[in-house]
């Protein structure tokens, strides 16, 4: 099983190209599986990347705080934020230090779906555990370095 199986195409420019579209295949797989994971909450996988965000920080953040923290950097980050206050998993509240901001912060429900999630991490690390501790380091080096030269 490789790249050319999974999407029927057997040749590539060349060995970068190749590269490109099996990091790009294998990106959509891991979200779609993940997703698979969270549906169970309820929730989205930006949603879910917002709350362990908001978790991780341990004080408020501002919406562009929080958009340059974010996984997928394309996300309509106020509009998800939105969804989740309404859902109730984070709260909105004035910035103290300048009243023109808003703080974001997750509150006690979202903290506590967070928590009923973590009980899944290990299913969610062994979408990758065909890999050795060492080879996913490796990997996520060699990702580290591709997004280097930009």
């Amino acid at each position: 099983m490789g790249i050319e199986k999974d999407i029927n195409q057997y040749q590539f420019r060349n060995n970068f190209q190749r590269a490109e579209v099996n990091l790009i295949f294998t990106c959509s797989w891991l979200n779609e599986r993940i997703k698979l994971i969270i549906d169970e909450a309820d929730i989205t996988t930006q949603q879910y990347n917002i709350l362990r965000i908001l978790r991780g920080s341990k004080k408020p953040l501002s919406t562009l705080q929080i958009r340059d923290r974010m996984l997928d950097k394309m996300s309509d980050t106020s509009r998800i934020v939105d969804r989740l206050i309404k859902k109730e998993l984070v709260k909105k509240s004035t910035c103290v230090t300048d009243k023109r901001l808003v703080d974001i912060s997750i509150s006690d429900k979202g903290l506590k779906l967070l928590e009923d999630l973590d009980i899944r991490n290990s299913d969610i690390d062994n979408l990758i555990n065909n890999l050795s501790n060492e080879e996913a380091l490796h990997l996520s080096l060699l990702l580290d370095k591709i997004r280097e030269k930009c």
